[in-house]
């Protein structure tokens, strides 16, 4: 019984590291940036879109719509936060704080909580 719970622990501790080297690695390459090919002349450069923080960084977590609203009798708006956290819960207590210091100051209710 005891060898059991011995080699199930030290499996448990491979598979640990592995999946942490496997996260350091997916950090590792998402930090580097593709290179800057050369244009043609004349062609113009394309504007870039706004990278979140979560953007560069592996895809685990969640993201949260909120029905929010900046006045009592107003229509519902679809807020959206990603969060890197894997608990449910504190994905959508982190959206309702980012949607309050974005000046919605109503949160209705959750629409839609998605995994990542």
């Amino acid at each position: 019984m005891e060898t059991e719970l011995n080699e199930f622990e030290r499996q448990m501790r491979r598979d640990i590291n592995t999946f942490m080297d496997n996260a350091q690695e997916t950090r590792r390459k998402a930090a580097t940036s593709a290179p800057e090919w050369p244009r043609e002349p004349g062609e113009e450069a394309k504007p870039k879109a706004p990278r979140s923080k979560a953007a560069g960084s592996p895809r685990t977590g969640h993201l949260v719509k909120l029905a929010v609203r900046t006045k009592p009798l107003e229509l519902d708006t679809v807020f959206e936060h990603v969060s890197s956290s894997i608990s449910r819960i504190e994905a959508q207590f982190e959206a309702e704080k980012a949607a309050r210091k974005a000046g919605y100051p109503i949160i209705g209710h959750v629409i839609e909580t998605q995994r990542l």
